[in-house]
């Protein structure tokens, strides 16, 4: 995440919407033999491993906060937010280069 914003950043990628009946996210730029010595990988690597993160994961989660929402209200929105930002933190002390979920670190 960290070497795709550094290269967001110096505008060499950036995102752009392709609205439609299900519209999705695209990954821009001219960023060929940047991104295979940056990543380490081809071009369809990561545009693969973008749209699987932005498009499923990051958009997966939108819609789950709004069918909560829908069904109960926005009222919790402040404890989610808060509990989040906390295990957030916890997963930057821990500093681990894998995901792991906020429970099993504190269990540690």
């Amino acid at each position: 995440m960290e070497k795709l914003k550094t290269l967001m950043d110096a505008k060499d990628l950036w995102v752009e919407l392709r609205p439609g009946r299900l519209s999705y996210m695209i990954l821009r730029g001219t960023y060929g033999e940047k991104i295979h010595k940056t990543f380490g990988m081809t071009r369809q690597g990561v545009r693969w491993r973008f749209w699987h993160l932005f498009n499923r994961e990051y958009v997966a989660a939108f819609e789950t906060i709004i069918f909560m929402e829908k069904n109960f209200g926005p009222q919790l929105r402040e404890h989610a937010i808060r509990i989040s930002q906390e295990r957030f933190a916890l997963r930057q002390e821990v500093n681990s280069v894998t995901f792991q979920p906020a429970n099993v670190i504190v269990r540690k």
